[in-house]
């Protein structure tokens, strides 16, 4: 069931996916075209500002209802399935790049990585898996605060109490407990997205803009890849969002 913030934010989210194919077919289009730098670039930074548009988005949506974020009704089961803290894990983008190296898909500049810009690229990785151990050590922290004495009492006081202005009080208390629990729920959720959003700048400020295309283009195409995969195993339930038929690998 779709709550307020659910529903409303699956529309944004069907309107950002299809605008994210829209980008991904001109990526495709420009790393077959002899363009210059700065034509690139300008299709680099339009996807980054549409990157950023979605946490911007999804930061504002979460602070009313954080748990919209942690069950998604505007994603499939599979896409739910590879979910890591409200998204995707930003290791993946490491595997990615050298699957794409080795490949030469969507296109070859990623194989011509030079031995600095690799360097650069698994110092990158080292930190952000750091990052990542980090968040999820919190989120292992807030999922075993559940059991504390604290929430232990209520839950006694909960089961026990009968008489109706005690029902209130103990109802007020589970009330401020919930507060914290998902407040620490939204510092996870922005912790997660934070490594999710410095893996990307790092690997970009990496690459060079014709680099940045391919790598672009091969994000865009597993995500929406994905999504494809999943509607089409979820699609006996309801409609599918059409998007343009990509094949990756």
């Amino acid at each position: 069931m779709k709550t307020p913030v659910g529903e409303r934010f699956s529309e944004f989210f069907d309107k950002w996916i299809c605008q994210l194919d829209d980008y991904l077919q001109q990526l495709l289009r420009v790393s077959k075209e002899s363009l210059s730098e700065a034509e690139q670039q300008v299709l680099v930074s339009k996807l980054t500002a549409h990157y950023k548009e979605f946490y911007t988005v999804k930061w504002t949506a979460a602070h009313e209802d954080v748990l919209a974020f942690y069950c998604p009704v505007w994603l499939s089961k599979l896409e739910n399935a590879y979910s890591w803290l409200t998204g995707w894990k930003p290791s993946m983008i490491f595997r990615l790049v050298e699957s794409m190296r080795r490949t030469r898909v969507p296109g070859q500049r990623l194989a011509e990585l030079t031995e600095e810009q690799v360097r650069k690229i698994e110092q990158l990785r080292m930190k952000i898996k750091f990052e990542e151990e980090k968040v999820e050590r919190e989120m292992e922290r807030q999922q075993v605060a559940m059991a504390d004495c604290k929430m232990v009492e209520l839950v006694r006081m909960a089961s026990r109490i009968r008489n109706g202005e005690l029902v209130g009080q103990v109802d007020g208390l589970v009330e401020v407990a919930l507060k914290g629990i998902l407040a620490g729920l939204e510092r996870v959720m922005k912790a997660a997205d934070c490594v999710r959003l410095k893996t990307l700048k790092g690997v970009l400020d990496v690459l060079n803009p014709s680099q940045s295309v391919d790598f672009l283009a091969g994000t865009c195409m597993i995500q929406i890849q994905l999504k494809q995969w999943g509607q089409r195993r979820d699609s006996q339930k309801g409609p599918r969002l059409e998007l343009h038929n990509n094949v990756l690998f």
